[in-house]
């Protein structure tokens, strides 16, 4: 029997409560503008953000590259945890859990891939994209906590 792979792990602490953390994965144009590495843009097909819904969108590089996904949405519980199947190739589970601090969010993002060779394969590219992925989030809570102190 094969060994499931370990997870790639990270943690990162906002600012922001986990209501607002959750906020930018629950709105779909928000999503688009953060999710991925750097430089990389989204153009979302279907992201029906519920228990089951599809989100199907494509990634495009820098360099124009187009990668298209396909995920489903497996457990949403609002400004505590998301579950996410990224069911195109390469197959894995990212579990997202929010931990309300006094000041803020601990952020857990766990990548789970299907298969050890993937995940060793995949390592050193997915570490630093989804510290990327993490920064780019940081970003987009901040910018929304400004413009809502501005108002």
């Amino acid at each position: 029997m094969l060994s499931r792979p370990q997870p790639l792990v990270h943690r990162r602490v906002y600012s922001q409560a986990p209501q607002a953390v959750y906020a930018a994965f629950a709105d779909a144009e928000c999503l688009a503008h953060w999710w991925g590495p750097d430089g990389f843009r989204n153009h979302f097909h279907v992201c029906d953000f519920r228990e089951g819904g599809e989100w199907r969108f494509d990634m495009e590089a820098p360099t124009g590259q187009v990668y298209p996904n396909a995920s489903r949405f497996l457990r949403l519980r609002p400004a505590e945890e998301l579950v996410i199947r990224h069911e195109s190739v390469p197959r894995f589970t990212l579990t997202v859990n929010l931990e309300a601090l006094p000041k803020g969010t601990l952020v857990t993002w766990s990548q789970q891939f299907d298969d050890s060779d993937t995940a060793a394969a995949l390592k050193p590219m997915c570490e630093p994209a989804n510290e990327q992925n993490l920064d780019r989030l940081a970003a987009v809570l901040a910018k929304s906590h400004e413009l809502k102190s501005h108002a």
